[in-house]
């Protein structure tokens, strides 16, 4: 009986132990608006993740509200969190200032990068029939900037800048409406903040006559943002490069996620990101360059991969 016994249990240890061997780890990561380019990114990469692991890691893309709640989020969230959102708003959520000011928590300061995504792209789409083919013709228009997203504050950030302030109509509406808004006439222009080609606009350009606007040097310098040409003929009906800006963005998550699973999600991704990039252009941008993005400290499971791969990092981000 004691041998039965014995074989009973070593044989509940070879079972137990094959299900840790493949126990799913999951995560959750949450970026954007559905409908929205960053949305669709999460999508693309919960499932490059799932094919690059073999299914032991399963990412649940989470619908968000915009970079400043992924950040705030991070105060309650574990460690299978990852979210992104520009490295800057990071920095000011570390410092409680802007948007953070009077919201600091210890928290913030365990934020750590895993890697570099797609740049935040800002698009100022208007309709054909608005006849706005520039920044001051856009007086007394109606537009849709969205609510609580990075490009709604950073449009309404450019209005103010540009001298429109109250003198722009804002449409009191969710930007996932816009593309509709727009064909009906409801609206005459919207803004958007995707990496491009934005869905958004492909859709709108696809489905009605658009223009999206340009910006001058002078206004680029203006922002304080990078300049970024989204070719001529990204969209349809763009028979010119389009001049505007683009803030960087990461992927992120916080201490309380353990080095291996940092690890695992990092090189995965890498070792994933060309695939990536023959089903969506975007992805193509991201290389070893965009590491520089990285202001701030990088996990040490996602250090080690790129210790591995031979990309130095900054004294800033070990």
């Amino acid at each position: 009986m004691t041998h039965r016994l014995l074989k009973l249990a070593f044989g509940l240890t070879l079972a137990f132990g094959t299900f840790q061997a493949h126990a799913e780890t999951r995560i959750t990561y949450k970026s954007a608006k559905t409908g929205s380019s960053y949305y669709q990114m999460g999508v693309q990469i919960a499932e490059a993740i799932k094919a690059g692991s073999n299914g032991d890691m399963i990412v649940t893309v989470e619908e968000s509200q915009g970079s400043v709640q992924n950040v705030m989020e991070a105060k309650a969230r574990g460690g299978d969190y990852v979210f992104t959102t520009p490295p800057v708003l990071v920095s000011l959520a570390q410092g409680g200032k802007a948007m953070f000011e009077g919201k600091s928590d210890p928290k913030f300061d365990e934020i750590r990068a895993l890697f570099p995504i797609p740049s935040l792209t800002m698009h100022f789409v208007m309709s054909g029939d608005s006849g706005v083919t520039d920044f001051a013709g856009m007086e007394g228009k109606t537009i849709l900037l969205g609510k609580g997203s990075f490009g709604a504050k950073e449009g309404e950030k450019y209005l103010k800048m540009f001298g429109l302030d109250g003198k722009v109509n804002i449409a009191d509406a969710e930007l996932s409406n816009a593309v509709a808004a727009l064909k009906n006439g409801q609206i005459d222009g919207f803004v958007t903040a995707g990496s491009w080609p934005a869905p958004n606009v492909i859709e709108a350009a696809a489905s009605t006559d658009v223009t999206v606007l340009s910006l001058s040097d002078d206004q680029i310098a203006e922002t304080k943002r990078s300049k970024l040409v989204i070719p001529a003929g990204t969209y349809a009906g763009q028979a010119e490069d389009i001049a505007t800006t683009s803030l960087p963005v990461v992927a992120f998550t916080t201490t309380a996620m353990d080095d291996d699973t940092a690890y695992a999600l990092t090189k995965t991704f890498w070792e994933e990101k060309a695939k990536m990039g023959e089903e969506a252009p975007w992805w193509n941008g991201v290389d070893q360059a965009l590491m520089a993005n990285i202001t701030g400290k990088i996990h040490p499971g996602a250090a080690r991969y790129y210790e591995e791969a031979g990309i130095e990092l900054t004294d800033a981000q070990k």
